[in-house]
């Protein structure tokens, strides 16, 4: 049979093909009803966690299989605000690191909600017009009073809620690890040890036996700070109806007067944007946090990511990933045609374009765009860039073609020995065998040292020939080392 599905946190961009028999179905669909038939030892729908479930789009739908059973959570977003510190944008609109905070929140969540309930005032018009062909199942809940505050706004999605749902802010962002551990909480999703807030103007809250004794920005002693997410279910409305005739509804009164449990998401990136400075303090920290955890050489640790991530953080709102790896790719072809006139100026040039070539991997991932063809075309355009810089040195300087020759070929055999295994076994190589990571030859290092042996070729030509020995003899260790750690690999 053929279902819609997901292919990126949530949001349905194509179909799942699924070959199965009708005993198949019919085993399953009793599995899934009737779990108790099945141990889960082997039972193909063996007990997991729903926050790793299998996510499957029907007709709108997600359908979250966990346990053997189908689970739906739905999601309530307060987007009442009225965004007058941000010059009257509404907050759950504004860009922060490439993508609009609902946007973002809406992604990450969608992996573990069914239905998005935004409760939304003045600008409801505005946001239903921006998610309308975003593919989000949701719901837009207006009410006129934003000035009553967020425990009313809270109030006004009562009838759309039903057992356990989540509960986040239109104006919070939060990263990818932080919503992975939030939703498997309970109550309040609180931090210890927060690391990118500011702690005079964060809501404080007092711990008393695991559920909340005080809450209040004032507080002078307190345990943890609220992040804005919680899970909640429908037992909440008890407590925020008695507060329903008050002039304005706090939603911590009514977390307060809930003795909600606490859960701690401790240290993870979250930020509540109310200003412009906020908006630049988040795009640094997304933009830091997306920073790819294995795969970097020595100088791309120390020296290029330094410079790309600072590059990164002031135009990420500005530009999109293949517009920054076109913008790479012409520096780096222009770096090979400064040959002709400078060959120091020529090295420079190459060295900025392998520092701008990590730019369009931090925007995307901080921006939540990624997608395998700008990875594809980004390493291709790598390699064209490579070759040209390579090969019109050696045209300039014909005495280097020989060892010219086997510094091109140690060039381009280092990224087809990593990019091979990653096509044969599903994984990236530095992953697998993370002392790779340290062994030089990796392209940010062969740039690096191309630049100084350009630069040194002001004194003496001869450096030209030295700068092909030194990259085709690194360039091919590296080549021997990775093919000798996959052959004694188990």
């Amino acid at each position: 049979m053929i279902l819609p599905c997901e292919s990126f946190n949530g949001v349905p961009s194509g179909c799942l093909i699924i070959e199965m028999n009708w005993y198949s179905v019919l085993k399953a669909s009793t599995a899934i009803f009737f779990p108790e038939k099945y141990s889960s030892s082997t039972s193909s729908l063996s007990k997991r966690s729903p926050i790793s479930a299998p996510m499957i789009n029907v007709d709108g739908e997600y359908l979250k299989i966990f346990a053997g059973r189908i689970k739906l959570m739905k999601a309530v977003i307060l987007a009442a605000g009225l965004g007058t510190r941000l010059g009257g944008v509404p907050k759950p609109l504004v860009r922060v690191g490439g993508c609009e905070i609902i946007l973002r929140t809406m992604k990450l969540l969608s992996p573990h909600v069914s239905e998005f309930i935004i409760v939304a005032s003045r600008y409801a018009d505005d946001i239903d017009a921006f998610l309308k062909d975003k593919g989000f199942n949701y719901k837009i809940v207006r009410h006129d009073r934003p000035e009553k505050g967020n425990g009313y706004s809270l109030l006004v999605a009562k009838n759309h809620v039903e057992d356990r749902f989540i509960l986040t802010m239109g104006d919070h962002v939060y990263s990818q690890q932080f919503i992975e551990k939030a939703v498997r909480g309970e109550g309040v999703i609180a931090d210890r040890e927060p690391r990118f807030v500011d702690i005079g103007e964060a809501t404080k809250i007092r711990v008393e036996d695991g559920r909340v004794a005080k809450i209040g920005k004032d507080l002078r002693e307190f345990d943890c700070v609220d992040t804005g997410f919680f899970v909640l279910d429908d037992s909440i409305f008890e407590h925020a109806e008695k507060l329903r005739d008050r002039e304005e509804i706090p939603l911590s009164e009514i977390v307060k007067l809930a003795r909600l449990p606490v859960t701690y998401v401790d240290g993870e990136l979250w930020m509540d944007v109310d200003t412009k400075e906020d908006v630049r303090r988040a795009n640094r920290a997304l933009v830091s946090a997306a920073v790819k955890g294995s795969g970097d050489g020595f100088i791309s640790r120390k020296i290029n990511r330094k410079i790309s991530t600072r590059i990164s953080a002031a135009i990420v709102n500005k530009v999109n990933p293949n517009q920054m790896t076109l913008i790479s790719f012409l520096v780096g072809a222009f770096s090979a045609l400064a040959s002709f006139f400078s060959i120091p100026l020529a090295g420079l040039l190459y060295q900025f374009s392998s520092i701008l070539d990590g730019c369009d991997g931090e925007i995307a991932r901080a921006s939540l765009k990624m997608s395998k063809k700008g990875g594809y075309v980004d390493s291709i355009l790598d390699r064209f860039v490579d070759f040209l810089f390579l090969a019109i040195i050696a045209l300039l300087y014909p005495k280097t073609a020989t060892v010219a020759m086997f510094a091109i070929f140690g060039s381009v055999m280092v990224s087809y020995t990593s990019e091979k295994y990653k096509a044969e076994f599903g994984e990236s190589i530095f992953g697998k065998f993370r002392v790779l990571n340290y062994i030089p030859g990796k392209r940010d290092e062969r740039i690096f040292l191309i630049m100084i042996f350009c630069l040194l070729s002001a004194i003496s030509l001869q450096w030209i020939f030295w700068m092909f020995l030194f990259v085709a003899a690194i360039s091919l260790t590296r080549v021997v080392v990775t093919l000798l750690a996959v052959l004694v690999s188990k």
